[in-house]
């Protein structure tokens, strides 16, 4: 098991907005908290009334050139049958304590994937470019799923390729996150790994099923960020325990928090 620690903690308490992100990775010798902000309270996630994802139904889509050479390629199947694992997993199945009323949390599937190479990316993308992607390929492409309420797109970038979000950017201040479009369309942008603080010394593949069971606990316990299950102190399920990591199956996954267990499992 690893058991490092996130950046960023000790500006937590006084984060405007909902976190959403996989912070970077530092050495657990570096310390969590500056003595201004003060030790992070002992977390305690808390339901705020919002929808839950509790039949997640993964899409997967692979944003650029990168993926249709054959390194990205592989890379590519092998994110594809980790969510084929991990959907119907014990990881899934630690989630039920968050069910709700209307909402009771149990497996998932993946209901498909693919390969865009349009609209051509080069030196970097914005959520916002994100964002008009996946309306445009909801509107226009037939072979794209129209998202209901459980629907959540997984949107990979190619090596080279940063994205910025929140006024931050990847490999600087995060490693991937979620967010909704108008509270309807729920997705996830996972960039490629290309940093030591977004590796956590795990290989790239590691790295991303690490990030992406990160996101993908947070998404379906707290889609709408900050009105599911949420501490305004600690963030979301995955920031509590975030390069905590262990073993399902072949698949390097990150611990998450259990408000019952009091403990990252």
């Amino acid at each position: 098991m690893t058991t490092s620690q996130p950046v960023g903690r000790a500006i937590l308490p006084g984060h405007a907005d909902p976190i959403r992100i996989v912070p970077l990775y530092l050495d657990e010798s570096l310390t969590l908290f500056t003595p201004e902000a003060g030790p992070v309270p002992t977390a305690k996630l808390t339901y705020r009334n919002g929808p839950l994802l509790s039949a997640v139904k993964v899409y997967t889509v692979f944003w650029g050139n990168y993926w249709h050479q054959a390194a990205g390629n592989t890379l590519l199947n092998n994110i594809n049958s980790f969510f084929d694992f991990i959907l119907t997993s014990p990881l899934i199945d630690q989630l039920a304590e968050y069910s709700a009323p209307n909402y009771s949390i149990g497996h998932g599937k993946r209901i498909g994937t693919i390969t865009l190479t349009t609209p051509a990316i080069r030196h970097g993308v914005t959520d916002t470019a994100v964002q008009h992607m996946l309306k445009q390929e909801i509107s226009s492409n037939s072979a794209f799923p129209q998202p209901d309420f459980n629907t959540l797109y997984f949107v990979y970038l190619p090596p080279g390729i940063p994205v910025t979000q929140g006024g931050s950017r990847s490999c600087q201040a995060f490693c991937g996150y979620h967010n909704d479009i108008n509270s309807q369309i729920f997705y996830a942008t996972m960039p490629y790994p290309s940093c030591s603080g977004c590796t956590g010394n795990l290989g790239v593949l590691d790295a991303l099923t690490s990030t992406s069971s990160h996101e993908l606990c947070e998404a379906i316990t707290d889609p709408i960020p900050g009105t599911g299950w949420y501490d305004d102190h600690n963030g979301e399920i995955g920031d509590i325990c975030a390069w905590k990591t262990k073993k399902l199956g072949n698949y390097t996954v990150q611990l998450e928090w259990s408000n019952k267990n009091n403990s990252c499992l």
